[in-house]
Formats: structure tokens, sequence, C-alpha cells
């Protein structure tokens, strides 16, 4: 027992513990000791200020808590200058220290709860004056003026227990304490924090807090990392996180000031509001007003999702451009934020090849970023399959994952173009096993869009019955959009990889003349039943992958 005591009040051992690990020093609850003179040391004068008119919850156009706490966040830019909180700007004085806490930036949803519950040895002091005429509890928040003192809360703690906690605390009380007599110790704090400070320090007496509900748990957090105890913060982002998500409160997790979203201990609840969202709005087409009107927080974690239901990348990126454009009216600002926010959650080597050639002409991006962006597009095009594998295989584990495929509702392809001596193109189109297998046993999937001769094509995979309705097989179609009623005739073939060559085998050709929105293709591709096409043996499978290429001749 005297080991683990001399460790927790021990600073060295404080240091290595506390704040190297990132966890608390001791479970032990000492709420007995809270306020009481018997066990404290140092006396804490907490001088609570009105707070400042703009940092009130009351503001006019705001009627939810993400839309105030995106209000909140325009103020923190403005007076995150002028209003830090440094131990290097307090002048210790002959008989107490003094820091000034007044930090605006804190949430204020909460007002001053549970102080009935406050200890009663705790003495308040009400200021004199005018100041005394415009503390009442019931109406300080709307008469006092800015920076007015409000009233005077003291208590008594413990320097120890306090900075076994918290490196502030330690740093306070181990500069400028040259003598015992200066035992007294000024914090000053905005109104508005008075409830979530007062919470803190019983946690850090007794490792538990009274307050339950998402605002008050979010005070005391704040209040947490300004006077940095992170087994508080940790406390708090896991009771948050067992609570029912909202995308409000998932809007306002992400949307917490920068110094909390840095701390580790916050990072499980930020990744659950990142889940949260993705999942809700996986469907863009679904909720796309909805997704709209999102802060640019809540956009990045829904274009981060590996999940994401979309046509293909195409679509991405034009709901980047359509939403930037709705966010951002000046150019400025819309190419800061496509180019050093937004273009990396777009995917671009998974874009086609004409909405490529459209980024480089678009305005919206500035032009070096632009002309980078679609070279590593192209390039990853240009690489070979097991290249590409390899390259998504490496930045699955990273958070930058532009590599990596989506589950698109149309499957890439890769195309080869030809201009002479006749208008021609390639096309291969890769499945894998499990992707075929959930085709059977009526079901298909389609390929993005290729152009020859300005018209758009499309390859479709079937699961389907063959002609004599005996038996389910693998078929292959092609299709022309629909454009009108151009007529366009068309020689195609249709190959797959075969094993054991693991060449291209031609399994069909013909020629067609289409008209807008039809298909032709073959119901039996590989003239064999579904189950002898997906078997363990099948030819048609290398690595797990199904290798289809058309070759498209326009007929003159």
């Amino acid at each position: 027992m005297k080991d683990s005591i001399s460790d927790l009040f021990d600073p060295v051992m404080v240091m290595e513990s506390e704040w190297s690990r990132g966890s608390s020093t001791s479970d032990a609850d000492f709420a007995f000791a809270f306020n009481d003179s018997n066990f404290s040391d140092r006396v804490l004068r907490i001088e609570i200020m009105c707070d400042p008119v703009d940092t009130r919850p009351d503001i006019e156009g705001v009627t939810t808590i993400a839309d105030w706490a995106r209000h909140r966040k325009r103020r923190r830019e403005d007076i995150k200058k002028e209003n830090g909180l440094s131990l290097s700007d307090v002048t210790p004085l002959p008989d107490e220290q003094i820091l000034n806490g007044n930090q605006p930036d804190m949430d204020d949803c909460v007002a001053c709860e549970n102080q009935d519950e406050e200890a009663v040895a705790m003495v308040e002091e009400c200021p004199s004056g005018d100041e005394a005429a415009n503390s009442n509890d019931s109406n300080w928040s709307m008469d006092c003026s800015a920076g007015a003192l409000v009233k005077v809360k003291t208590l008594h703690i413990s320097s120890p227990i306090l900075a076994a906690k918290s490196p502030f605390f330690y740093k306070l009380f181990s500069n400028g304490m040259r003598e015992s007599e200066q035992r007294h110790v000024t914090l000053r704090i905005n109104a508005s924090e008075e409830a979530a400070l007062m919470e803190l320090l019983n946690f850090m007496y007794s490792n538990t807090l009274k307050m339950t509900t998402a605002p008050a748990l979010l005070d005391v957090l704040m209040a947490a990392d300004k006077f940095e105890v992170a087994s508080c913060m940790r406390y708090c982002s896991r009771l948050l996180r067992n609570m029912p998500m909202t995308p409000d409160y998932a809007l306002l997790y992400l949307e917490l000031p920068s110094s909390v979203l840095m701390a580790d201990a916050v990072q499980p609840l930020t990744d659950a509001a990142k889940q949260y969202l993705a999942g809700r709005y996986k469907d863009l087409s679904k909720f796309q007003e909805e997704v709209m009107a999102l802060p640019l927080a809540g956009v990045e974690a829904i274009l981060s999702s590996d999940n994401l239901q979309v046509a293909s990348e195409d679509a991405v990126y034009d709901f980047v451009l359509k939403w930037a454009r709705q966010q951002y009216g000046k150019l400025e600002e819309r190419r800061e934020v496509l180019g050093t926010k937004l273009a990396r959650l777009i995917r671009f080597p998974y874009m086609t090849c004409r909405k490529l050639k459209k980024v480089l002409t678009c305005n919206d991006f500035d032009h070096d970023v632009a002309s980078k962006l679609v070279l590593e597009g192209l390039f990853f095009k240009a690489e070979a399959p097991h290249r590409q594998r390899s390259l998504a295989a490496e930045e699955s584990a990273s958070s930058n994952r532009r590599f990596v495929e989506r589950a698109y509702k149309y499957r890439p392809v890769k195309v080869v173009e030809f201009e002479l001596p006749r208008q021609q193109c390639v096309v291969y189109l890769d499945l894998k096993r499990e992707e075929c297998n959930n085709l059977f046993p009526s079901g298909r999937v389609y390929s993005q869009a290729f152009h020859l001769g300005g018209q758009g094509f499309f390859l479709s995979a079937h699961c389907n019955m063959d002609q004599q309705s005996s038996f389910h097989c693998f078929g292959l179609f092609l299709g022309m959009q629909e454009k009108g009623s151009v007529s366009f005739a068309v020689d195609y073939e249709f190959a797959a990889r075969s094993r054991p060559t693991e060449e291209f085998v031609s399994k069909y050709k013909g020629n067609y003349t289409f008209t807008g929105g039809k298909a032709v293709g073959y119901r039996n591709l590989f003239a064999i039943p579904w189950t002898s096409f997906m078997a363990e043996d099948s030819l048609y499978f290398i690595n797990g992958v199904l290798h289809l290429r058309a070759e498209l001749t326009i007929r003159h």
C-alpha cells in the first residue's frame, strides 16, 4: 500500500504513468476529500465572469445543436488567438497565483446545473455594488456586461490529487509557489463553464460524473481538454459513444475544437460519428438534398467510406463539385476547400477518361492540382492489374484510399480506343468470384459507360436460364445508351481469359445495328451450366477473378 501511495503522489511517477500512457494513475475514490480542509493543502478561488454576448446559446437563427456548433466554430476562428489558455500568461502575485482561463470558445449548452449538489463547505462570494445587483442566478446571463465578475467560489483542494490527474495543474502548482504560505490559486472562467468545471473537479477526486446528458458531457469534455485531464476525456467520450447517435450530434462531435479532436481520448467518439454518418448517408442519390446541406466535416466522413452507394466515381466528383459551389460562393474559397480537403476523397483513378478530361478544364480546381490528380488517375489506369491491386492494398491500411475501389453500382472498365484504320475500342471488365456468385439466380451487373463514335455503350453480365430453360448459366450482353433514334452498326466480339494458358479466348462474335436503348449478347457465354462455371476448378476464374473482353468496331 505504501508503494502505491508514493507512486500516486510522486511527480516523476505521475509524468511517466498518467501523462505518457494517457491512463489513470489510480482508480481510488477520493470523493470524501473533495473540498474538505482536513485533506487539502491549497485553496482554489474561482472567479466566474459573465459570458461574452457572442458566445451565449440564445443566438438568433440557431435552431439545432449542430447549427449552434457551426456558429461557435466560426466564432472560435475569430477569438482563439486573443484568449488562448497558457501558463506563460500567469503572473504570480505575493499571496496567490491567478490564472485567466476565460476562453469564450467553450461550449455553453449547459446552464449552471447541479449547483445544489456542490459540497456545503464551498463558499460563494457575491460581488458588491452594481455587480451584485446583476448576479442573480435567474437573469445574470441576460443583464450583466461581458467580462463582468458575476460571483466567486472558493473551495479546498488537494494539489497532489489534481496534479496526478492533470499536467495543467501539475505545472500550476509547481510554478512560482516558492513559499509555503502561498496557498491560494485563482482561476477565472466564463459563467457557462462553471457547471462543467465543478463536475470536472469532482471527477478528479471520484473518477465518476453526475451529468448524463450529451450537451452536459460535451461541456465537461471540453473543460477536461482545457485543463488536460485525459482520463475524464476518455470517460466522457465513452459515455457519449454509448448514447444514441443522431446526425446533429455526430456533426457536433466532428466539429469540436481542433485541440479536442487531436486528443487520442476522443478518437473513438469521432470514429463512431464518422461511421454513423457514412452508414446513414451511404446512398447519395436517396439523401442528396439532405447531404447537400451538411457541413464540410459531415461530407468528408461520407466520402471517406468504401461502401458509398453510387453509380460510379464520376457521380462522386459531380456531387463534390455541386456541394462546393453551393457552400462556397467565392472561387478562391472553393478552390482552397477542393484542393486541400475534398480532392483527396475523390478516387480519380476510378473515374472515366471522359470525366477526367473535364477535370482539366474545370475552373473550380487549381490547374496544377487538377493536372496532378488527372495524371495520377491515368497512370493508375495504365498499370497492370496486379500492380493496381498492390497499390490498393498498400493504401487500404491508411487514411488515404484513393486507389481503393468502392462498391460502385456500375463496374469500372479499362478501355483502349483506336481511330485508325477503323473506329474501334477494346473494353476490359473484371468481375470477382463473389460478385459473380451474387448474381445467382437472376441478378445482373452493369459496367460503366464507354464510348465509340460519340455513342455511349455498356456491358452487362447476367445469371439467367439458357434458351431451353433447363439450367442457369452466365450471359454477357452489350447495350447502347439511349440517345435519340440514331442507328449504329457495330461488329463485336466477346472473349475471356481461360486456364491453363490464361490467354483471352474468343467466345462469341456478332454484329448488330443498334438504336437507342437496345442490347445484344449471348445468354450462355461459356456453353456450360452455372454450377460448372462457378466450380472451384472452373477454367475461367484466375486468382478469383473473371477477366472479360469486348471488342467493338464500327461497320461502314
